[in-house]
């Protein structure tokens, strides 16, 4: 499991959120406006898996109850939903060109006014990334943003990732802010709330730790940098800028420094460990204690000795209170927190002891003595402090039966973000590689009682997507994934049970199903041993593990023939390979080279497809021989996608390219042949098909792509002629390049991978009528029958809330415009409406279509959103009019 998720694509780019409300990603100092309007209604979702990567931070606010907020290497940052128990993603805005703002180095919430709250965005800090980092702020709790783009990059996917947090907010005064940075780069303040910042020049140490000097892509190599800022709260008073401040450097001579005025000047901290990095700094301002966890590497996976150390602030006194001595320790220090309703407990973790299992330490006398969550009663049998309840997210078992002393499912690995409620001593989350873990009676832990260990994570869908397929019969979707494996989803509002398994790949690179008989499926992926290929003959449900040809070292991609009775596999390692039945031998396929990207013909069994390096391949004996098609102006490079469309022999449609070269889509009618180039679209990385719209002879085809200049998401019901945007600026989940496909089974619908966002899929009110974005309404201007409204407020916080409404045609005439209207009974007043226009008057709102949502068939609904003012009370309305009639409220 100790593997570092990369983009799926970076070297050739370098050579849900849920129904309801989306966030704005602003851009410089500009005020945050509302997302530019898509062409037509679509409501986005992901299909759950809830988890499924690393969470290296969890950021409570300390002024605010139930405030809280989660970090992810690749993923975004999400913000708890306390009336839910769920997570709700902030950062869907993140564009194309800048995908690397979904990897968050640290968070900060703001502890004087818990509205706003920072982020340090950046995914690496070497040439895969091609953006510096930024730093993005919010005045209402994420739900749009503002960004300072930094001189520099930052790495929320980057070795020492889970060591922070690197941006803190001053406790006393809220306008100051501080940043380390990485690759040398420094110590950065700020003193406009994160407007504009400057390096501190004075401090004296960017750091020189890094994980591997020797590693020339730059990814091992970095210098870790500034690490951590912890403020002594003690040392001010409100309004004025604290003056004692801790700052943690990768260095392991030199891993802290202090500050005593505000700033000005900066010293090394005398006493201190050596041989070690500072991962975590915690102050407790009662006590007088700095609390240090330590360890000999920079993490997340690695990690060989570890210590503990309280440093008292008013002598300088440093107190080794390592729970184990130094020489029964094989793993690092990470996850660090304090109980702030009982400041003498501290607890931490092992972050880096992978096996048998994390161990979590907890200590109610300020470190003087120490429990653990386990021990062992009589090796290798263990006694748990705790029990673990997975059954919201099973498949956290692994599906494994491991011999003890190892236990499934784990307590966790990678555990570097701990945190105790600093309001509730008897929630504590923590994060591990796969999800989030929380109890909510961890007291009983003193007690000699059990307390109960629970994954926390739902709405928080942090998986890299490879490849998606959507049967005609059977699951509606089944996923190739980063990191687990892959999921057979049967119903994409619940958790599967499991992750594939017999055999598990850590990732699967690749899958396809027969398409004349969909319960024929194959997949391909990365595991540290044991073969690299596998078979279902039930739609997914189980599988058993194919042989290897020799030298496979990888997944690669692989098809299977249309009726399932062959497959070619072009894996890692050789060279491409085919065979009939299910993969008891394989045979070398002749005439197409080493890498190329293969594809079955839905129709044709004996024909198969391939790419490489601008050239198309075309096999009809089976795989066994590939000839090169005579088409030219194919892309030259290797980032291309695609796909023959089911039902008719020869139809391919190819996808991808580079901005210096050829780039977008063509098409195919003749079994690769020829290719036509189509004119309209600019760029495009995926294709994939679903079902026909009404009255169409062409299924609709689905593509990330950028199109009359936008990058979006875009839908055809007419073979391409013209495009749909169905996304919008607020949900763009950064780079959608790996896979897309619509259901054969349910018009409009499209599932999108994302890296690091899971999978997105969305449903369209449009009845499938129109063509291109068509839409077929009743012509009547005016909207006629009955209407019902449902109004729901998805967040509240002191002067401010968020809210969602519903709006359902519960007649049976089409409407073709809609204006919906009500009244606040406490002042509230509206301040941004997303997905329709408003106005008001006094306590009088009207909201009315825009010209993409004026459409609504009978029985269908359209939504919008919008943030707003209030105080005293905020009752929500209770009176809707649509026109002159009045709505029923659901």
């Amino acid at each position: 499991m100790r593997r570092t998720r990369f983009l799926t694509a970076v070297l050739a780019l370098a050579a849900g959120l849920l129904a309801g409300t989306p966030p704005a990603l602003a851009t410089a100092d500009a005020p945050a406006a509302p997302a530019p309007l898509a062409a037509e209604s679509y409501t986005w979702r992901n299909a759950r898996i809830d988890g499924g990567g690393f969470v290296p931070g969890i950021v409570f606010n300390r002024k605010e109850k139930n405030l809280a907020y989660a970090r992810t290497d690749i993923g975004g940052a999400y913000r708890w939903q306390e009336s839910s128990r769920t997570w709700t993603p902030l950062l869907d805005s993140v564009g194309w060109n800048e995908w690397g703002h979904t990897g968050v180095v640290s968070l900060a919430s703001d502890p004087v006014d818990p509205n706003r709250v920072f982020a340090a965005v950046g995914t690496y800090t070497n040439g895969w990334d091609p953006t510096n980092g930024a730093v993005l702020r919010s005045a209402d709790r994420g739900a749009s943003w503002q960004k300072t783009d930094l001189p520099f990059k930052l790495g929320g996917n980057m070795p020492g990732r889970g060591m922070g947090e690197r941006l803190a907010v001053d406790p006393n005064k809220d306008s100051v802010l501080y940043l380390g940075a990485p690759s040398g780069k420094g110590l950065w303040r700020s003193t406009d709330s994160g407007v504009t910042w400057s390096q501190v020049t004075n401090f004296p140490n960017v750091g020189t730790y890094a994980q591997d000097p020797s590693d020339t892509s730059g990814y091992a190599s970095d210098n870790q940098g500034i690490v951590w800022v912890t403020f002594d709260e003690s040392t001010g008073t409100a309004g004025s800028a604290t003056k004692t401040i801790y700052v943690g450097v990768a260095d392991q001579g030199n891993a802290v420094y202090r500050s005593t005025d505000a700033g000005a000047t900066w010293s090394r901290l005398a006493g201190q460990p050596t041989g070690y990095l500072a991962h975590k700094g915690v102050l407790d301002a009662v006590n007088g204690y700095l609390y240090l966890a330590y360890s000999d590497k920079g993490g997340p996976y690695d990690g060989g000795k570890g210590r503990l150390y309280r440093y008292a602030t008013a002598t300088g006194t440093w107190t080794d209170i390592s729970p184990v001595a130094e020489a029964d320790t094989y793993y690092g220090f990470s996850g660090l927190t304090v109980d702030r309703q009982h400041p003498g407990t501290v607890m931490a973790t092992a972050y880096s002891s992978w096996w048998p299992d994390t161990q979590i330490f907890r200590s109610t006398n300020s470190g003087g003595t120490w429990t653990k969550a386990w021990d062992y009663s009589s090796y290798p049998n263990r006694d748990n402090r705790y029990t673990m309840d997975v059954s919201s997210v099973p498949w956290l078992t692994w599906g494994a039966n491991p011999s003890p002393p190892e236990q499934t499912p784990k307590l966790g690995w990678m555990t570097e973000a701990l945190e105790i409620d600093p309001f509730n001593s008897d929630r504590m989350m923590y994060g591990t590689g796969a999800t989030i873990y929380g109890t909510e009676d961890l007291t009983k832990w003193d007690s000699g009682a059990k307390f109960t260990v629970r994954p926390m994570v739902q709405g928080l869908e942090e998986t890299a997507v490879n490849d998606l397929a959507s049967p005609p019969s059977g699951a509606p979707l089944l996923s190739a994934l980063g990191d687990i494996g892959g999921f057979r989803h049967t119903d994409l509002t619940k958790v599967p049970a499991m992750m594939y398994t017999s055999p598990n790949f850590t990732t699967t690179t690749s899958l396809d199903y027969a398409e004349k008989d969909p319960n024929t499926v194959v997949r391909v992926g990365d595991q540290d041993s044991g073969p690299h290929v596998a078979f279902s003959t039930d739609n997914g449900a189980n599988w058993f593990a194919g042989t290897d040809p020799s030298g496979v070292s990888g997944g690669g991609t692989v098809a299977a023939a249309a009726d399932g009775s062959r497959f070619v596999w072009s894996p890692q390692g050789t060279g491409v390979q085919y065979t009939t039945g299910f993969g008891s031998s394989w045979s070398a396929s002749s005439g197409i080279p080493a890498g190329a990207v293969v594809e079955s013909d839905r129709v044709d069994p004996k024909t198969f497809y391939g790419f490489k390096s601008g050239k198309f391949y075309v096999s009809s004996d089976g795989g066994a021989t590939f000839t090169a098609s005579a088409a030219t102006g194919l892309p030259s490079g290797d980032s291309v996608r695609f796909k023959a469309l089911p039902g008719t022999k020869g139809d391919v449609w190819l996808a991808g390219g580079a901005s210096d070269g050829a780039y977008g889509l063509w098409h195919s009618t003749d079994s690769g042949a020829t290719f036509t180039k189509l004119s309209g679209v600019e760029q495009a990385d995926t294709i994939g098909f679903g079902k026909a719209a009404a009255g169409a002879s062409y299924q609709t085809l689905y593509t990330s792509a950028k199109i009359g200049g936008v990058r979006g998401i875009f839908r055809s019901t007419d073979k391409g002629a013209s495009w749909t945007r169905i996304n919008d600026d607020a949900h763009q989940w950064g780079w959608t390049g790996g896979a897309i496909t619509g259901d054969p089974r349910v018009y409009g619908r499209v599932y999108v991978a994302t890296n690091g966002r899971g999978i997105v899929y969305g449903d369209t009110s449009d009845t499938g009528g129109g063509s291109g974005g068509g839409g077929g309404t009743d012509p009547t201007p005016t909207p006629t029958g009955a209407c019902t409204v449902t109004y729901k407020v998805t967040n509240q916080w002191s002067g401010g809330f968020q809210a969602d409404v519903q709006l359902t045609n519960s007649g049976s005439s089409a409407w073709t415009g809609w204006s919906l209207g009500w009244t606040f009974a406490d002042g509230q007043k509206v301040s941004q409406v997303w997905n329709a226009e408003h106005t008001q008057t006094g306590a009088a709102v009207t909201v009315k279509n825009v010209g993409w949502n004026a459409g609504v068939a009978a029985g269908s609904s359209v939504g919008f959103g919008f943030t707003g003012s209030w105080s005293g009370t905020n009752t929500k309305p209770t009176a809707f009019t649509l026109g002159d009639r009045t709505c029923t409220t659901g």
